[in-house]
């Protein structure tokens, strides 16, 4: 279960429980964002593309693949391979669970690096 913000009439919020149809998704949305405070965040769920896979055969969960996309200054001066560890350490319950995460596809950049990105983009 988790409490899910409505906007009611402006700022204020109204606090409602509910059950999530997604909570690994959500999980993940939640820990990246209290963990490194993305300018970005972009989650994809792309179980229903693996679920026939011989891997997850008998496996009930709709949330084992995931593509995540994140702008972050935390990312600042960090080699790829440390900003993964630093992605997939907030995961590793989940990570090791039966029919928890099974694919974690990451792409970690700062924001000057999704700027140059973008300049390099509309050149082409």
């Amino acid at each position: 279960m988790f409490i899910r913000r409505v906007a009611v009439a402006g700022n204020r919020y109204l606090a409602t429980m509910s059950q999530s149809m997604t909570p690994l998704e959500d999980t993940l949305r939640l820990r990246i964002t209290e963990t490194f405070q993305p300018t970005s965040l972009k989650i994809y769920n792309d179980s229903h593309m693996h679920s026939h896979h011989k891997a997850m055969e008998g496996v009930t969960s709709k949330e084992t693949h995931f593509r995540v996309e994140i702008i972050s200054e935390a990312f600042k001066s960090k080699p790829l391979v440390a900003r993964q560890r630093m992605v997939n350490a907030l995961f590793k319950d989940e990570m090791s669970r039966e029919g928890g995460i099974h694919a974690l596809q990451l792409k970690t950049r700062t924001p000057e690096e999704e700027e140059a990105r973008k300049q390099k983009e509309a050149a082409e």
